[in-house]
């Protein structure tokens, strides 16, 4: 082994060891096995339309309680799509084993464990009624945490799947390179466009699971074929974007995956002069909305709740967030008023004026 191996080895080692300290005082993987010592029966799920790292964090909870609870079924459930070139294309290259969802069926769990969501959020998977044993998560939420007996909701984490990571390694469990490069290629997905703001967990697991992961694995998912209406969603983007100072503002118009304004956000925010970037669109009698930021004093799930106010819902975390307003008419005139209110309400929000809006691509360059 040479001696460039061997510092790394040893780099990630201490990381392991690092979290493995952290946790003593703290055990959250101990108390969710304990909590779930008796059940029979688990089921694990995450937000509807999930992102990879929604997917990813449930996956590996899930084969850690496989592991762990071997008299215990743990089932993993999705409910909605996984839509979109990007998530489908990580799916493909992930060993995935979901049962259908079905809301009747929830009540023969005798635990249910909700990742990256909490209940009462836009996009929880739960009905009205039914409550989860556990929730675990990395977003912030205005008032009280949810009441379950196992909440492990660490805003300060940049995703969920950095802290199903530390669970692996409080409890010395090994991570296989499939798993690890699930992994690390969500965290590394949740982490874009958030102007390199990692948490100190994300970059433990990062330097962790970089080393563990399958190479090739995450070569496919980092480097995906995409479809044509993506690069369309992309002139989309270009053609309506205009920024205002330190905030830009496009639209996609309908889309087929929610992930679409996602992605474009966050290419948005790289512009070397903003700091903001909303994009809208529309997909299936809503009005859906994405926000990024790389501000550091205001959070980006807040602007969002501002945003939707006695519209619709919203929320996130520090850097990233989305939310959605129900059509009525779903024609042209209601879009175009809903965009309007948005755009004004984030300016104003930022004390900057409407009238100062400049295209980012100006039409004689092409589109």
């Amino acid at each position: 082994m040479t001696a460039f191996v061997e510092s790394c080895v040893q780099t990630a080692a201490g990381s392991a060891n690092r979290v493995h300290r952290r946790s003593r005082g703290s055990p959250r993987a101990c108390r969710l096995l304990e909590l779930l010592g008796a059940s029979k029966s688990i089921l694990v799920t995450t937000h509807t339309h999930p992102d990879p790292d929604a997917l990813a964090s449930s996956l590996a909870l899930a084969h850690l309680l496989r592991r762990r609870l071997k008299d215990a079924r743990v089932d993993m459930s999705i409910k909605g799509q996984i839509g979109g070139g990007l998530n489908q294309a990580f799916t493909e290259h992930t060993q995935f084993e979901v049962v259908p969802w079905d809301d009747a069926a929830l009540k023969n769990y005798d635990a249910i464990i909700l990742l990256d969501v909490q209940p009462g959020f836009a996009y929880s998977p739960l009905p009205a009624g039914v409550s989860p044993l556990a929730v675990i998560d990395h977003h912030s939420a205005p008032g009280r945490r949810p009441k379950c007996p196992f909440c492990d909701i660490r805003p300060e984490v940049g995703a969920t799947s950095s802290i199903v990571f530390s669970y692996f390694m409080e409890l010395e469990e090994q991570i296989t390179p499939d798993l690890a490069a699930a992994l690390l290629y969500a965290i590394e997905s949740d982490l874009a466009g958030a102007a390199g703001m990692p948490g100190h967990l994300d970059n433990l697991a990062l330097s962790s699971l970089t080393l563990l992961a399958d190479t090739h694995k995450l070569y496919q998912m980092r480097h995906v074929d995409l479809p044509q209406n993506y690069y369309v969603s992309y002139a989309a983007a270009l053609a309506s974007a205009v920024f205002y100072d330190t905030a830009m503002v496009a639209h996609l118009g309908e889309i087929d995956s929610l992930e679409k304004p996602a992605v474009m956000a966050d290419f948005l925010l790289r512009f070397e002069k903003v700091k903001w970037s909303l994009v809208t669109a529309t997909n299936e009698g809503r009005m859906v909305f994405s926000l990024r930021t790389s501000a550091p004093k205001v959070s980006a799930g807040q602007m969002m709740r501002r945003l939707v106010r006695d519209l619709g819902e919203g929320g996130g975390h520090r850097t990233k967030a989305g939310g959605f307003v129900r059509l009525e008419t779903r024609t042209p005139t209601e879009v175009d008023r809903i965009r309007t209110t948005m755009r004004r309400r984030l300016l104003r929000s930022l004390g900057i004026r409407m009238s100062r809006g400049q295209k980012l691509v100006p039409k004689s360059e092409g589109l």
